[in-house]
């Protein structure tokens, strides 16, 4: 259709100049001179043509978005139409979105849309950020809303949980968790589950913390509050108290969030995890006792042996004793010290105590006879 259109102009154009053109040709019977002219006259003709031909294919192209952009109240030139085809920008975003911009009443120009455009923004969600933003009653700016959108964060989203607040499950199934164990003063275990309702803070938007860090703060949160109650019976009481302790704690200072509620979906006894310590420590000190005991046992078992050694050694040492008393008794003999009956006094004295000493059950254990 845009091409009928060129042509048609094309030929209303061109329509003037090809009579005159016909009538110096018609005329032109005469002299040399004349033909010359004439065909001079038709070759600048032809090149007027061909030049307002490649004009109107031009401005063809930009014909439709001028029309619309202007019947629309928000005129686009000509020539920024060309300079930004020849910019690589796509001038039908551009030309869309003022439109849309002005029809919401925001006030903004082809520049400011090109410039974030070349900037690898994303035009189109910025200019529907501002429309819901401004109908909203909630103050962004453009350069906020480029700004974010160049951070890589989506300004259309963020607007729309500005508004309608997103509910966030506590912890995230995602991460193979279903709920915040914690464990109470008394050593019962607590399973709890939280649904946290945030809303977009768009001044923290770029450089504030995700939404992974407001899940992990208010499961931090949870535990502190199980954690400081006395009993899991307090908590199951009163739920609210958790609410309450992690409402009061601040989480959402530094994120991109702000958070409205805390509210526990969900809270279960779990195991007894003091006893179970309980019952581990008990087992590990019965344990160490044991390794204490054996110790002991080992080491009255290598006195034993000691004293054993030194029984020994001391009955050696008799023995030898005993050896020396005959050669002590021979020697006596020879120096006159001892004489017969004494010699037989003592063999009596040593018999009557052996015999003693098997009437008593012990062994007799005399000095050999030489």
């Amino acid at each position: 259709m845009l091409v009928n259109r060129s042509l048609l102009i094309l030929l209303s154009l061109l329509a003037p100049l090809a009579l005159p053109a016909a009538a110096l040709a018609q005329a032109g019977g005469g002299g040399g001179t004349g033909n010359s002219l004439n065909t001079v006259t038709i070759i600048i003709l032809v090149v007027v043509g061909l030049a307002l031909l490649i004009g109107v294919f031009l401005i063809g192209q930009f014909i439709n978005l001028y029309i619309q952009a202007l019947l629309s109240k928000a005129p686009v030139g000509i020539l920024e139409l060309i300079g930004m085809r020849l910019r690589k920008v796509d001038i039908r975003t551009i030309v869309f979105s003022r439109i849309r911009a002005v029809k919401s009443g925001l006030p903004l120009s082809t520049n400011e849309l090109e410039t974030h455009y070349l900037a690898g923004g994303r035009v189109p969600n910025v200019v529907s950020a501002l429309i819901a933003a401004q109908k909203a009653r909630i103050d962004l700016d453009f350069d906020t809303s480029c700004a974010i959108d160049l951070a890589g964060r989506d300004i259309l989203d963020a607007v729309n949980t500005s508004v309608n607040p997103r509910v966030i499950d506590c912890p995230n199934p995602a991460g193979g968790r279903s709920t915040i164990d914690a464990v109470a003063k008394d050593g019962i275990q607590l399973k709890a589950r939280a649904r946290v309702t945030v809303r977009t803070n768009l001044s923290r938007l770029v450089g504030g913390a995700t939404e992974e860090t407001v899940v992990a703060r208010v499961g931090e949160g949870i535990v502190s509050a199980i954690g400081s109650a006395d009993t899991h019976k307090h908590v199951l009481e009163n739920p609210d108290r958790i609410s309450k302790a992690v409402m009061a704690r601040g989480l959402d200072a530094g994120t991109a969030f702000e958070i409205l509620s805390i509210d526990i979906a969900d809270i279960d006894v779990g195991e007894n995890i003091g006893a179970k310590l309980q019952a581990d420590q008990a087992e590990a000190d019965k344990r160490r006792f044991q390794a204490e005991a054996e110790q002991r046992r080992a080491m009255a078992v290598a006195q034993e042996q000691e004293y054993k050694s030194e029984v020994q050694k001391n009955q050696a040492l008799v023995v030898l004793a005993q050896a020396d008393v005959p050669k002590a008794i021979a020697e006596s003999f020879r120096s006159g010290h001892l004489g017969v009956m004494d010699y037989y006094r003592l063999q009596n004295i040593q018999s009557d105590t052996s015999m003693r000493s098997a009437i008593a059950g012990g062994d007799s254990d005399g000095p050999t006879k030489q």
